[in-house]
């Protein structure tokens, strides 16, 4: 039976390298898919992951109908055995619902990849529909890392190193972006609670403490 899937994971975890794989595999062994993505790091129209891998997707815009791009494509001639949708939080609910009458109405499998909460630890209301319809929501096994070495469960932004709590829901950036760019960084939750980043943690490693200074009174 077709399926519709959700895999989600923060940050950093290799989301997009397995939606590339998937892509491989599948095409090597002769299907076609239709890829789908939005503001990918790449650019426009392009699906990438940080390995360096990138290859050609359908760039998803505001108000686009997933599900009649699909239904179009099949009745001129096109090809499409399954579907794959990376960056998935930056889709509309309703495209969400697009894709899930994909599997029930056209039969093709979506693969859809997408971090579920932003930087403020909110639901992004694409990843909220998805775990609403999906039939299997796949949390991905390669586990990114807090720069303490714990776990990373949260997205951070940041600014020059520091962290920020105020914004824009979706602002395109990656981690490890240099100085006097928005940039995101993967945290644990405790250091997500605490606005600790790597850049801050190492400023607070390298600042001695103030020492008291003696007070001499005269006799």
């Amino acid at each position: 039976m077709p399926e519709l899937v959700f895999f989600s994971g923060t940050m950093d975890c290799g989301k997009s390298t397995l939606a590339l794989q998937i892509e491989h595999n599948r095409s090597a062994r002769g299907l076609a898919g239709m890829i789908f993505t939005r503001d990918d790091r790449a650019g426009e129209g392009k699906l990438s992951s940080r390995l360096g891998l990138v290859t050609d997707a359908v760039e998803v815009e505001d108000g686009q109908d997933l599900y009649a791009y699909l239904v179009d494509h099949l009745s001129r001639g096109g090809r499409a055995d399954y579907v794959i949708a990376d960056e998935a939080q930056f889709l509309a609910p309703e495209q969400i619902d697009q894709l899930a009458r994909v599997v029930d109405d056209l039969g093709l499998d979506v693969f859809a990849f997408g971090i579920t909460t932003d930087f403020r630890s909110k639901l992004f209301p694409g990843s909220q529909r998805l775990v609403e319809l999906a039939d299997r929501i796949e949390v991905l096994q390669v586990e990114a890392l807090c720069w303490c070495g714990a776990r990373a469960t949260h997205n951070a932004r940041t600014v020059d190193g520091e962290m920020v709590v105020e914004g824009a829901q979706v602002v395109v950036g990656d981690v490890n972006q240099s100085a006097g760019h928005v940039g995101y960084e993967v945290l644990c939750r405790r250091h997500h609670r605490r606005r600790m980043t790597a850049a801050t943690a190492r400023a607070a490693a390298l600042s001695p403490d103030v020492l008291p200074v003696p007070s001499y009174g005269t006799p």
